[in-house]
């Protein structure tokens, strides 16, 4: 029996599976552009505006020290900088270089067609379906704004 074959499964298979798939497309993403994941989703987040080191660390799950080391080592590359922040002298905000910029664009527009590209044997119907659906589940468990089509509609949905 093939092991691809399409069978029966459960939600749980489903999804893990999916995920499975999607990290795979997203994992040659980040080597095709020669970042790492971290690296990946820090410059699709601050594509939105720049971050202050919390709201990273918050919005990308690592702790405030894994943080600090991951703006470091893009700042290296010369594709973050660190600004002040108006609001507290004390405290910086992370935002993209022109560089960042520019390399941000071209990997959310390169992963995102390609996993675009995934659910193409569905109808353009199922395809509708299935954004709606995940759209929902993506809501209902408050996943944080790591990845979007474009401009983030409010400062609310973009993980503040």
């Amino acid at each position: 029996m093939d092991e691809h074959a399409a069978e029966p499964m459960g939600m749980g298979t489903a999804l893990v599976r999916t995920a499975f798939l999607v990290d795979a497309v997203y994992a040659d993403s980040v080597r095709e552009f020669d970042l790492t994941t971290p690296q990946a989703q820090l410059l699709c987040v601050l594509m939105a505006r720049p971050y202050g080191m919390f709201e990273l660390a918050k919005t990308l799950g690592l702790a405030k020290s894994s943080i600090s080391g991951l703006v470091d080592r893009c700042e290296k590359r010369d594709l973050v900088r660190r600004e002040a922040d108006p609001g507290d002298g004390r405290a910086f905000r992370v935002a993209l270089t022109a560089k960042g910029a520019q390399l941000a664009d071209e990997f959310h527009d390169a992963t995102t067609q390609a996993v675009a590209d995934l659910p193409l044997g569905l109808s353009e119907s199922e395809r509708a379906t299935l954004v709606g659906l995940l759209t929902k589940v993506i809501a209902d468990n408050h996943v944080p704004v790591v990845f979007t089509d474009g401009e983030c509609p409010s400062a609310q949905t973009c993980g503040n």
